[in-house]
């Protein structure tokens, strides 16, 4: 039988629902997203700390949970919220329902309420606190709750997300369709240090297809152990929260920029934008789904992107003798991409290993493999 389930959010708006997953309750920062498939790397994406995740498409679960798909060691948003729950998930590499995979993860669940006015409310309210709750289903002591929860806008969650010690990548699971886009690039024997800030699977084994040995560090990894390694390029991982906060990666990267070919992706983007001396601000309710349109400046293409983000780089910050804008969002005109004059640095706000495209994005690990060859050749 389903469990009763409450949504509060932090300006009185409430929901109820059925409950499923973890019989407990969870605060965070109500979002949504937008992407029709991939609910599963979206549940595993680090990014996604700190959040409750609503998503628009109505019918979620349908093809269970298999090991091959998830992006990180564990799901690490706070709770889930789907208009419909499928209880007999149907696809030939489905190992357990969605049901019982977040019950082992410890992550509520609610279904069965109208996600289409939650949406409208989150799009004209903006994001903000909120609590999903299987256990307390009164208002005054849930909002009490939401209240004492921490705001998104300084709160540095990279670090709660980061792997505790360096490692190899040694994921060999590289064999996709989708790189069918890269099977032309010859593999370059390059060393990569990634920096992992909530680093996703699918971005190393793009990285490991071009032919990359990968070194993941820890977020707080200082710029000298970097060099320390050798690398031919430093990667930026994706991550969840506000970059500002991040003074340690800010740092560092300020220390590697004249010294080796970075590549940045999402909050690794943010971080470079603020190492080169700009800020950022909060969206009002963030870009999260697979069907964001991005136009390439220099090219003159229009990408189908896939992004995960509540931060955004201000562009009037930005000093524009020593950086080129060369993406921005058509939705919003937010900025979605910077590179460096002088030095091989770049980044993008989206997501190019996600494959919404679905190869639109895949150039950028190719040009961050040419600025790696061109160093090495120097």
């Amino acid at each position: 039988m389903n469990k009763t389930a409450t949504l509060l959010l932090e300006d009185g708006r409430l929901f109820r629902g059925s409950g499923h997953g973890f019989e407990g309750e969870a605060v965070g920062e109500v979002v949504f997203n937008t992407s029709m498939t991939g609910y599963q790397e979206i549940l595993t994406d680090p990014s996604y700390a700190g959040q409750i995740v609503t998503m628009t498409y109505p019918l979620i679960g349908n093809t269970g949970i298999n090991p091959e798909d998830v992006e990180s060691r564990k799901p690490f948003l706070e709770a889930f919220i789907v208009k419909r729950l499928s209880p007999l998930p149907s696809n030939w590499r489905t190992t357990e329902t969605l049901d019982d995979y977040l019950t082992r993860y410890r992550i509520p669940v609610m279904s069965d309420i109208d996600t289409r006015a939650l949406v409208r409310h989150i799009r004209f309210k903006g994001s903000m606190r909120g609590i999903v709750s299987l256990i307390d289903h009164d208002e005054a002591s849930l909002l009490k709750k939401v209240k004492k929860a921490p705001e998104m806008v300084g709160w540095d969650l990279a670090s709660a997300v980061t792997v505790e010690k360096p490692y190899e990548n040694a994921d060999k699971n590289v064999n996709f369709v989708e790189f069918s886009a890269l099977s032309d690039f010859p593999p370059c024997p390059f060393h990569v240090v990634a920096y992992d800030f909530g680093i996703k699977s699918h971005i190393l084994r793009n990285l490991a297809r071009c032919g990359a040995r990968v070194t993941v560090v820890p977020a707080t990894t200082p710029a000298a152990d970097v060099l320390a390694l050798k690398p031919d390029g430093v990667f930026l991982s994706n991550g969840p929260g506000d970059p500002e906060p991040l003074d340690y990666a800010i740092k560092n990267v300020r220390a590697l920029i004249a010294k080796k070919p970075i590549f940045g992706i999402c909050l690794g983007h943010q971080i470079m934008g603020l190492a080169f001396g700009g800020r950022t601000f909060k969206l009002k309710f963030g870009h999260h789904g697979g069907n964001h349109p991005v136009l390439n400046i220099e090219r003159k293409q229009v990408e189908i992107t896939a992004q995960n983000h509540g931060f955004a780089v201000d562009p009037e910050s930005l000093n524009m003798n020593e950086v080129n804008i060369t993406h921005v969002n058509l939705n919003d005109n937010t900025v979605e991409g910077l590179e460096h004059r002088a030095f091989p640095a770049f980044s993008v706000q989206y997501h190019p290993e996600a494959s919404p495209g679905p190869h639109d994005s895949y150039y950028l690990f190719k040009k961050f493999f040419e600025l790696m060859r061109n160093a090495k050749a120097d």
